[in-house]
């Protein structure tokens, strides 16, 4: 099976976010499940070409309704899965980030999955490789199912190409679009489906209604996305995929080989499920060491790794922090980005609370992996979250996480169990309040201090758990074959 993933983003090379992460590791997962998997990405000016070993494979001339730009191929290996970088003047190749600014982005990206498509076509003129199924992330790429529909009532070889979007998060969705499209010269989109809800301006909507099946990253999102408190304007054209058995949740994985304790490099000790205990107390001093707080291994340590935004329960949980640092012996440790009115809000509570709490507000992954390591709890309370990552590393590392029952957080966190003490592996609360929140820490801190031998039980079952990607890579073979075989039919 011949797999190419398209994406705005893949770890190592270019990260805003988890969709680098499950781009970054998903394809050799399935190279190692027998899919020949590749990826195609922007080819950024700060991605370091003498780091990652890329070198030039080939140039092109691309025509497209604005002119002929010249496109220059570069490549490298990563983890055994070939990866292809686009450059053209004038959206890649010079530019400093990720992402810019909506109406800037809009138009490159659009411009980037035309790029894609005269790319594909080189690829097999050049080197023989057509890809059998195109999977897309977020709108960033979603234009290429529907590219792709065009194409192949042109070029009989286009039919051949079955198509899949995995949202990775429906509230990002490339809306009011249509005067960029039209700009580009890209075709009306009449699909009934975007017709009945307006949303042929909408890039997301496009490509999940062209896709021949939509992933989402958990199978809890898979559901909660038919709602509109979850699904917002997009709820009525998933809950139609849905119904056609076309909308499937596959969990994400995390890379267990880079996330792992027992080899991590960036901790003070290394340490498995044979020596958690002793060892994550040295981890423990010194993450109170680094944040400046008091060094003492019978207070517990709350942490949070996390993107500043609403989507992430900031509005939940400072109201609860805030009255639980008043009267409450415990230590938070924060590392993150994002809205500036979070940040100002974060650091008065470490201001307010310098013996308690302290606020890194900044991007720092060895100190990510050390709040893994050492906070005893790690507090995850989102609104939503389509599957999180971070709630998988903490209990991978043996922290144990606090988290709302939604998306992914619920299909991973097992809620402990107080009349049991062998059922478990972090704490889960429901409501939207910030007293769900204090109440649910309350609760963890009680089972800490009164119930250290059933605390010690849960750490081993959070290490544990299997959240590697095998198991996830199975499941995107078995479905990738399906929309393979469905689209053949639908040819037909």
């Amino acid at each position: 099976m011949k797999v190419l993933l398209a994406s705005a983003e893949a770890a190592p090379f270019a990260k805003v976010g988890g969709l680098a992460d499950v781009v970054g590791s998903l394809p050799s997962a399935l190279r190692k499940a027998g899919a020949d998997a590749r990826v195609v990405m922007p080819g950024y000016g700060f991605i370091n070409h003498y780091k990652y070993h890329i070198s030039r494979l080939f140039s092109f001339e691309f025509t497209h309704r604005g002119g002929t730009s010249h496109v220059d191929v570069f490549t490298c290996v990563q983890d055994g899965v070939p990866v292809y970088f686009l450059q053209a003047w004038p959206y890649f190749g010079t530019d400093s980030s990720v992402y810019t600014t909506w109406d800037w982005d809009i138009p490159r990206f659009i411009f980037f999955n035309q790029m894609v498509m005269a790319f594909i076509w080189q690829l097999n003129l050049r080197l023989d490789w057509m890809p059998e199924l195109i999977n897309v992330s977020d709108w960033h790429t979603a234009l290429l199912p529907f590219l792709i529909e065009v194409s192949g009532h042109q070029q009989e070889e286009w039919q051949q190409v079955a198509t899949a979007t995995t949202i990775h998060n429906i509230a990002y969705q490339g809306d009011n679009v249509g005067g960029f499209l039209w700009d580009a010269g890209v075709p009306g989109r009449d699909h009934p489906s975007l017709q009945h809800d307006d949303l042929d301006q909408n890039l997301l909507a496009i490509g999940s209604a062209y896709s021949d099946y939509v992933i989402t990253v958990s199978p809890r999102y898979a559901n909660e996305i038919k709602h509109s408190y979850a699904g917002f304007n997009l709820a009525p054209l998933m809950k139609e995929r849905a119904y056609e058995g076309e909308l499937i949740g596959i969990l994400n994985g995390i890379d267990v080989d880079r996330w792992n304790p027992a080899t991590d490099k960036h901790l003070i000790e290394r340490y498995n499920t044979d020596n958690v205990q002793e060892a994550r107390l040295l981890n423990k001093r010194h993450l109170q060491s680094y944040a400046r707080l008091p060094i003492n291994d019978r207070i517990p340590v709350i942490g949070m790794v996390t993107r500043l935004a609403w989507q992430k329960g900031l509005d939940l949980a400072l109201p609860a922090l805030r009255r639980l640092l008043i009267d409450t012996e415990m230590q938070f440790v924060i590392l993150g980005t994002g809205d500036p009115d979070a940040e100002q809000q974060l650091w008065r509570l470490a201001q307010d609370f310098p013996w308690k709490a302290a606020a890194f507000l900044e991007f720092d992954a060895a100190l990510s992996q050390h709040i893994y390591a050492g906070a005893d709890m790690f507090l995850m309370p989102s609104h939503f979250e389509p599957c999180g990552i971070g709630q998988m590393l903490a209990m991978r590392y043996g922290s144990l996480p606090i988290v709302r029952e939604t998306g992914g957080l619920a299909d991973t966190v097992i809620n402990y169990d107080n009349r049991d003490a062998d059922i478990g592996t972090g704490f889960v609360f429901q409501f939207e309040e910030p007293e769900a929140v204090m109440n649910t820490i309350r609760w963890a801190l009680r089972t800490y201090y009164n119930r250290p031998d059933a605390w010690k039980r849960m750490q081993v079952r959070a290490m544990k758990q299997d959240f590697s990607w095998e198991q996830s890579a199975q499941q995107y073979i078995s479905l990738f074959n399906k929309a393979i075989s469905k689209h053949k039919g639908d040819q037909q």
